[in-house]
């Protein structure tokens, strides 16, 4: 099993001859949650881009609940130019929360970007520890796309572009940690880009 460690946030090159050979670069950003272990990432099928997506967000669940906000994200595939999905890659979630319906780049563009919404590591009793509660996404065109998720945390600066198009995902996702453990679901996010 091939682990991507030690990236930094600048788009860094990378090729694999394996399930990643026609990922030209792997974009991040600096402010991921520090929970959990790296998913097995997931690719669009060869000669498709990213160009919607889709997030599994939890709810707000109370002063007693455990709040694991941002869960999964699923990037939605298609040729270059092409209307419609022709298939959904995502990277591990979370098991809490629903999928928000697709938001899609429009005429036809595909996403270069992203940006993470973290609540900043608490470490203090009683406090609730949630890591990743929305992202944003960058479209070709410049539009946005953002997902449904909750107000906790700050947005961190945007990851550099893709140089063509988004192609792959891969999510650091902590595991349920059973009754009475705070979890944190998804925490960081890494988005693989192809020419």
């Amino acid at each position: 099993l091939m682990l991507l460690t030690g990236l930094t946030s600048a788009a860094v090159g990378w090729q694999d001859s394996g399930w990643g050979s026609r990922a030209t670069s792997i974009i991040t950003v600096s402010n991921g949650g520090p929970w959990g272990d790296w998913a097995w990432p997931e690719m669009c099928p060869e000669g498709s881009y990213a160009t919607g997506v889709s997030f599994k967000v939890e709810p707000p669940q109370g002063a007693a609940g455990d709040d694991t906000a941002l869960n999964g994200v699923r990037l939605f595939c298609s040729p270059p130019g092409a209307s419609g999905t022709s298939s959904a890659v995502e990277s591990q979630s979370g098991r809490w929360g629903h999928w928000s319906e697709p938001q899609w780049c429009p005429q036809r563009g595909h996403l270069v970007g992203f940006a993470l919404r973290v609540q900043a590591p608490q470490r203090r009793l009683l406090s609730d520890e949630v890591a990743a509660t929305n992202a944003r996404f960058a479209c070709s065109d410049k539009h946005v796309l953002e997902g449904p998720g909750t107000e906790q945390g700050e947005w961190g600066i945007w990851s550099p572009l893709c140089p063509e198009a988004v192609c792959g995902i891969q999510t650091r996702q902590e595991p349920p940690g059973g009754l009475r453990t705070d979890d944190t679901a998804l925490n960081d996010l890494r988005l693989l880009c192809c020419k």
